[in-house]
């Protein structure tokens, strides 16, 4: 299921119009959801005008606590015939149009953050929420609430295939092995009935720190 949280400042959503996320527990929907038997995929935005450099923390500590194993955060960009971007054509603020991709470390306007903050700052970001410690941690936190639909399932041979990858790739060569035994070890005594998507989540881990690592930041 995924959810366009945007960001955990009230400001933030006040300014992009997020009503329905405003003045609520946000770890606490998500956690509801979460033991409803959906896993919760959320989309955040940092560079609002709102935003100081604690937003940075503040995302990551969000993030962390609720568990959302996929989140997906990106630079605020200007849409054409949106009212941000009518509101900084106004200001002069407009550098060009928007590459129409927000996870490539761009933005189409002058922020009111320094760009050189903004910029590292979500460079810094995207580099702890996808490191093997606080990935696995949030892992862990998500498998902790998660109710697994009452589903079927059998092992087959691609199954069998990618839970041999993961254990060469991930627990022989990776440097997050020890995360990743870890993890396996926890669900096997502590959720064992989803030891499958504890694997399945190591390996998209994987893949996430592959892509944040190519964003050329």
């Amino acid at each position: 299921m995924f959810v366009g949280i945007e960001t955990p400042e009230e400001a933030g959503l006040a300014e992009c119009n997020k009503r329905q996320n405003q003045k609520r527990d946000l770890v606490a929907d998500v956690k509801r959801i979460q033991r409803a038997g959906l896993e919760v995929q959320g989309g955040f935005i940092v560079g609002f005008d709102s935003d100081t450099p604690a937003i940075f923390a503040r995302q990551f500590d969000f993030i962390q606590q609720s568990g959302i194993v996929t989140a997906m955060v990106g630079l605020l960009q200007a849409i054409p015939g949106t009212k941000l971007y009518q509101r900084l054509n106004l200001e002069g603020r407009l550098l060009g149009q928007t590459t129409g991709n927000n996870l490539d470390g761009t933005t189409n306007f002058i922020p009111r953050m320094k760009r050189e903050t903004l910029r590292e700052g979500y460079k810094s970001l995207l580099g702890c929420l996808y490191a093997p410690g606080p990935y696995y941690r949030r892992v862990r936190t998500f498998l902790r609430e998660y109710q697994r639909p009452k589903i079927s399932s059998r092992v087959n041979w691609r199954s069998f295939m990618a839970f041999s990858y993961a254990n060469l790739r991930l627990g022989v060569f990776g440097r997050e092995r020890i995360h990743y035994w870890g993890l396996l070890l926890w669900t096997t005594f502590r959720r064992p009935t989803l030891f499958a998507l504890a694997v399945t989540l190591s390996i998209y881990g994987h893949h996430f720190r592959k892509s944040s690592r190519g964003l050329g930041l």
